[in-house]
């Protein structure tokens, strides 16, 4: 693997790291932004759902200019997306001017996780694809982990660190833009959208320095190929030959999302501050509050250490086994949550939620953005990491949305149990359903789908 294509690799995968700040760095606001504009349980929730609105608009539009403009130029587009919601949220006055410009961000997101694992997989080599496309998911938890990291240290800083929590996110959004200038475009997008095979050539070569130009020549006739018997299908993308793909695609996305994920992410420092206060009822409320800050920026700590795991394993054991681990791990974890949380044991909880991360890392997180952008083919690739990402960002839309009013009204620990059923659901999809496609060239992967002959 060459510097140059680790280099490309690394800079699409930023966008991840900008994902993951943005939409977790909420967690240390969101109560503040609560008593500042006095908000009901409704608009709370609205305000902190936005930008996932913005997310779900963005990922189901995210595959147009993904095909329409190239996959370089809509890396470019998202970090701008990105800077202009992080100076509008650290400045909004009230709390509309605040939802439009987390949808913004949002948007940012929603397309972020349609272009950049696609990107990642069309320039790489199928024995390290599973690598590299997964440092996006890599770049989620850094940037999750920088955001409670970052909140933890602006907290004490007075009434206005709450701007300053979401506002600081504008400054590695444009060192993001002015690296996506140097990205070459996807020899990929410019061989089956652009029709351009003189570049498609020359980055394959820039991308394959150790390739002999017959095998250069020999990888641009295969997606020649496979794109043509693709266009001549009349069928399109809503078709039963992409049936395996679309649920694929479709039940990954759900299933991370039933886990739990987000709602554990967006809301840790509620979550903490509840299990403590329920342990200790005479906890001072400001003790009450750093300690669950702190038990948040450990959670982004065990997320980066076992996503480093997920990251080495993905092309070593295969996505099947990770999601086989992930999913027992989930089921252990979120049943011993759920005791926990009953029972006022806020360490225990506390362990139990940082298992919770460690299998996500190594499970769903590493896999779902990988598999995703694998499984369609070149012309249909876009559509499908747009469908993929939809699913994905309405359910954690949805359950953000309508989390604060079931924590009140049944409480963690029957939250926790739904959680785990969900995930017994999963276990059984990834046993009788997935395939493996760790080592699979893209093209081959059609053939090994029926999606092509």
């Amino acid at each position: 693997m060459t510097s140059r294509l680790f280099y490309w690799s690394l800079t699409s995968a930023l966008a991840g790291f900008l994902f993951g700040f943005d939409t977790v760095v909420i967690s240390g606001a969101e109560q503040t932004i609560e008593k500042l504009w006095d908000l009901d349980k409704l608009t709370h929730g609205l305000a902190m759902s936005a930008a996932l609105w913005g997310t779900v608009l963005g990922s189901l539009i995210g595959g147009w200019p993904t095909d329409a403009w190239g996959r370089r130029k809509t890396l470019i587009s998202i970090g701008a997306l990105y800077f202009v919601s992080a100076v509008w949220s650290g400045l909004a006055t009230d709390v509309y001017s605040f939802m439009i410009a987390r949808f913004i961000g949002g948007l940012g997101v929603g397309i972020s996780t349609v272009a950049a694992p696609l990107y990642i997989s069309e320039i790489s080599p199928p024995e390290r694809r599973g690598r590299l496309a997964a440092m996006f998911q890599f770049n989620i938890v850094f940037g999750i982990l920088i955001a409670f990291a970052s909140n933890a240290l602006l907290s004490g800083i007075g009434d206005t660190a709450w701007r300053w929590m979401l506002g600081v996110e504008a400054f590695p959004a444009v060192l993001y833009t002015l690296m996506c200038f140097t990205l070459p475009e996807s020899p990929r997008w410019l061989i089956a959208e652009k029709n351009d095979r003189e570049e498609g050539l020359r980055v394959l070569r820039l991308i394959a320095p150790e390739r002999n130009e017959a095998e250069i020549e020999t990888l641009a006739g295969e997606i020649e190929s496979a794109t043509t018997a693709e266009k001549k299908s009349i069928a399109g993308f809503w078709s039963r030959r992409l049936m395996k793909p679309i649920l694929l695609a479709f039940l990954v996305a759900f299933f991370n999302q039933m886990s739990g994920i987000n709602a554990i992410l967006y809301f840790a420092k509620r979550i903490f501050e509840s299990a403590l206060q329920s342990g200790d009822a005479e906890m001072a409320t400001e003790a009450t509050a750093q300690a669950a800050l702190m038990a948040s920026v450990g959670v982004g700590v065990v997320n980066l250490i076992f996503t480093f795991a997920g990251l080495w394993l993905i092309d070593r054991l295969g996505r099947k086994t990770l999601l086989f681990i992930g999913s027992i791990g989930y089921i252990v974890s979120l049943l011993g949550c759920s005791w926990a949380t009953y029972n006022g044991h806020f360490e225990l909880m506390t362990v139990g939620v940082y298992v919770f991360i460690a299998s996500h890392a190594v499970g769903q997180g590493a896999v779902i953005w990988v598999l995703i952008s694998e499984v369609f083919p070149n012309l249909y690739r876009a559509m499908g990491q747009s469908l993929g990402s939809f699913t994905h960002w309405i359910f954690a839309a949805l359950i953000t949305l309508f989390f604060p009013y079931f924590a009140d009204t049944l409480g963690m620990a029957t939250i926790f149990l739904f959680f785990a059923g969900m995930m017994v659901l999963q276990l059984i999809w990834v046993i009788t359903m997935v395939p493996e496609t760790k080592g699979v060239p893209l093209e081959e992967m059609e053939r090994k789908l029926g999606v092509t002959t």
